[in-house]
């Protein structure tokens, strides 16, 4: 049974939040807290004693015995580290206890955690920092309720250790160049800049028991073996069907539980492959949808355990079907509630709408390597280019509406904007619907959705703290240009104008509105100039070019020595990434695959001389036993040969960006190459026999 809740009044109760800190500071304080938080004044050490008092009376009334510094090292995923309120007087008694000093600074060992070189064994300090914009909160799990701090995490030298510093820094810089356009189109009201995100997330569910069956699962989070089931995603059967009585009771407590926390999870559905769902939330400020994504995706997988089920938020855990991607929604509001990517009705007259417009176009068109490096990961190099994911190369998706006052602009003359009509289904009893001035491109990996820009391209297991960090940084940069170059103009009209069209003509080789899976892109991509990295490999050099170097640098987002430990960090995580799996895949071909197979092929043989002695004919066991055996030798030839270059790959000796193009080129061929009569032999040996789930039960069997 559902337990039956008010969203109102769980809403936000395990949050530390405005209203909470409202009740419960004194006026004084709160408006401190305030000031830190809306205008990025310095915290006073007085002020922060009060909070932490505050916020450890609440926790505690709440359950909270713990309190931990929660932060997002370079793994992509949360850290933490749990200390108790307890502190023991001299006389055998405890009091409970948390100081200002121990909410704003915490130390961990930050050398344990990637750091692309930045931190050696022996250098091991690092320090968390209190990050006042995004409200602590409360984690009820089996352990019990521990009190969470969103923090920053830096080395003892200052160096951005994680993911939450480069966006927090990246949303001081787009705030700053943001504000100073506005000023010019005279808006004197608003006061700060705020990036607005929603990121949907797409997840497969699979069952528990059959999850513990499969090594690849377990080990990489995608099967590394399966072949095609009788049914996939061919009926469209699965896209915004009925969702099963056991996913619906999962994704009941999943609301429950993120709506206690304050995460506004709005829209829940099945997607399109078997076992796919899909869950978004409302749009909330950069910095705290960042956060909550990554509640979002632990509350995932371990709420999925209560009902017998694994979250799976690999990219693509099946082959064959659609795989798993974060579309993230992006969008610039004025803290007075302006949207400045919201084209109005007359978007040929709003200026100051198709200035920021053209801003995001040329900051794409000019930085499109460091968005598909964002972009990048292992899984997302198995995930790009069908299936309803975008391809690896990075366009632009307007619409008719935006794509032809652009071209009036190009012209010389803007008249008038495309406007949507109203569309008759042809049946009496439905109403007249209004058509959207411009259709969807579900293949463009960066698209105008009406009034902000969809990056589609974004893995499903990745933070989305990178990709919105580099998106602040470039257009950042580009508004920068325009505030410069508007600042000195003597007819402030007439220079808009100039740089709507100047910009739209230097950079409309990056909009594109056709379809992006065709061969007919590349070369047209190709000949526009555009970067195609179909690897992740590829791309991780373009994150330390002198271009990247400088607009990161340039607006105090990452330095110079942060971007190459980043670079590194990258490349080691797809040479550790392709090391487990192809090690998983020597090991469940060895011991689990080749032994079952000879196994079915002495079952066969056995069968043929019984029929020989019985006087029947064995035509067809022959037959079956001849695929196997030609089937058997090339997969124990390809098992040979994946041993031989992953050997030879761990052991590598050279630079680790050479090392990691060695496991692209030659180690993930090799895995390939074992896949495919791996594959064929699971369609011919008996089910009985083979040693672990197929696609069939792990897909349909929820």
């Amino acid at each position: 049974m559902y337990e039956k809740v008010s969203i109102p009044e769980i809403f936000g109760m395990n949050v530390f939040n405005d209203a909470v800190m409202r009740e419960r500071l004194p006026k004084k304080i709160y408006n401190e807290l305030k000031n830190t938080i809306e205008n990025g004044e310095r915290l006073r050490s007085d002020v922060a004693d009060i909070v932490a008092n505050a916020m450890k009376d609440w926790a505690i009334e709440r359950g909270a015995t713990h309190y931990t510094h929660w932060f997002q090292p370079m793994t992509g995923i949360t850290a933490e580290k749990h200390d108790a309120f307890l502190t023991p007087m001299g006389d055998g008694t405890a009091i409970m206890e948390f100081s200002g000093k121990t909410l704003v600074k915490g130390e961990s060992d930050a050398s344990s955690f990637p750091s692309g070189g930045l931190r050696t064994t022996f250098e091991a300090r690092g320090y968390t920092a209190w990050d006042c914009t995004s409200p602590a909160f409360l984690k009820e799990d089996a352990s019990g309720v521990t009190l969470c701090i969103p923090t920053a995490f830096c080395s003892y030298t200052g160096e951005a250790l994680d993911k939450k510093t480069p966006l927090l820094r990246s949303l001081e810089a787009i705030n700053l160049q943001a504000l100073r356009v506005l000023r010019l189109f005279g808006n004197t009201t608003s006061r700060r800049i705020i990036v607005s995100v929603g990121a949907e997330q797409e997840y497969f569910l699979v069952d528990r028991e059959l999850y513990k069956q499969r090594k690849d699962l377990i080990f990489t989070g995608r099967t590394l073996f399966g072949a095609k089931p009788p049914k996939g995603q061919e009926l469209d059967d699965h896209y915004f069907g009925n969702i099963k009585e056991r996913i619906a009771c999962f994704m009941h407590e999943l609301n429950v539980e993120l709506w206690k926390l304050g995460v506004s999870a709005k829209t829940q559905h099945n997607e399109v492959a078997p076992a796919q769902h899909e869950l978004a939330p409302v749009y909330a400020d950069a910095n705290i949808a960042t956060d909550h994504n990554q509640l979002i995706m632990e509350a995932l997988k371990r709420i999925a355990s209560h009902h017998g089920l694994v979250c799976l938020l690999h990219e693509k855990p099946f082959a064959g079907v659609n795989g798993s991607g974060k579309h993230d929604n992006w969008s610039l509001c004025t803290d007075d509630g302006q949207n400045l990517l919201d084209p109005g009705k007359t978007p040929h007259e709003n200026a100051q709408f198709l200035l920021f417009l053209v801003a995001v176009i040329k900051a794409v068109d000019v930085h499109a390597d460091l968005l598909r490096m964002v972009a990048a990961n292992p899984g997302n190099d198995h995930r790009l280019g069908a299936a309803e994911a975008p391809p690896a190369i990075i366009s632009i998706f307007l619409g008719d509406q935006l794509e032809d006052i652009l071209k009036q602009f190009e012209a010389g003359h803007v008249e008038n904007s495309i406007q949507g009509e109203k569309m008759q289904i042809g049946v009496s009893t439905l109403p007249a619907l209004k058509k959207d001035a411009t259709d969807r491109n579900r293949t463009s990996p960066f698209a105008f959705t009406g009034n902000k820009f969809e990056f589609r391209m974004v893995p499903s297991s990745m933070s989305i703290a990178g990709p919105n960090f580099f998106i602040n940084t470039i257009v950042a940069d580009v508004l920068k240009e325009f505030a410069d170059e508007l600042e000195k103009a003597e007819d402030f009209n007439a220079c808009v104008h100039e740089l709507i069209r100047k910009t739209y003509v230097e950079h409309k080789r990056i909009l594109f509105d056709g379809n992006g899976y065709s061969e007919e892109w590349v070369k047209e991509a190709e000949r526009r100039g555009l970067p195609n990295f179909r690897y992740m490999v590829d791309a991780i050099p373009s994150l330390i070019t002198e271009k990247a170097i400088g607009v990161f640098t340039r607006h105090g987002v990452l330095s110079d020595v942060e971007l190459h430990s980043r670079a590194e960090i990258t490349y080691e995580a797809y040479i550790n990434q392709i090391t487990i799996e192809a090690r998983t895949m020597l090991d469940m071909a060895s011991k689990q695959i080749r032994p079952a197979v000879m196994k079915y092929s002495g079952m066969l043989a056995n069968d043929i001389n019984s029929i020989i002695a019985a006087g029947g004919d064995p035509s067809v066991e022959k037959e079956i036993l001849g695929k196997v055996t030609e089937n058997l030798k090339e997969f124990n030839n390809a098992l040979k040969h994946l041993a031989e270059v992953t050997d030879k790959a761990v052991n590598f000796e050279g630079e680790t960006a050479e090392k990691a193009v060695y496991f692209k080129d030659a180690v993930a061929v090799a895995m390939e190459e074992l896949r495919k009569p791996a594959d064929e032999l699971e369609l011919i040996v008996d089910q009985k026999v083979w040693p672990f789930p197929t696609y069939g039960e792990l897909l349909f069997n929820i």
